[in-house]
């Protein structure tokens, strides 16, 4: 019997796009029956935070950092002609036009499908983020738990 092939994504950017792209990635090979691993560090982990602001214990530099950073994918700016802003709404306003999925539903659809989505506990702690500021059903886990993941995979990403 053949093993199951693996695709493992670091999400490292903070790019509304580049997520899009990693987890476009990620539900095609779950559909091609990988079984599949994003592991969310650095910006990246703003695709895991929720829309909304929860009273949490932090000192001052992790306040400030919940406040600067975007809070949920769907506030996540995108990496190229951002224009102040007006860029999300544009591509969310042609991603629309073309019935496709938006970021928050490609999370969605990956959860959906058992795609393991990992939070990295190092950044976690750099930037201040506790677990109830995630999403449901997300797993922490530090650089040897994806490194474990990665070291037989058939498929690694860097984004």
């Amino acid at each position: 019997m053949e093993k199951q092939k693996t695709t493992n994504i670091i999400l490292f950017s903070g790019d509304y796009d580049k997520a899009m792209a990693a987890y476009i990635i990620a539900n095609g090979a779950a559909a091609y029956d990988h079984k599949v691993t994003i592991f969310h560090t650095f910006w990246g982990l703003n695709a895991l935070r929720k829309d909304e602001a929860l009273k949490t214990e932090k000192g001052f530099l992790e306040k400030m950092f919940g406040k600067m950073m975007p809070r949920g994918a769907d506030k996540m700016g995108i990496s190229k002609m951002n224009f102040a802003g007006i860029g999300p709404k544009l591509i969310k306003k042609v991603i629309k036009k073309h019935n496709a999925l938006t970021l928050p539903q490609l999370i969605e659809m990956a959860q959906e499908q058992e795609i393991k989505l990992v939070a990295c506990t190092m950044t976690m702690d750099l930037l201040g983020l506790k677990q109830e500021e995630l999403l449901d059903n997300i797993e922490l886990a530090g650089v040897a738990a994806y490194l474990a993941d990665a070291e037989d995979g058939n498929v690694n990403l860097f984004i």
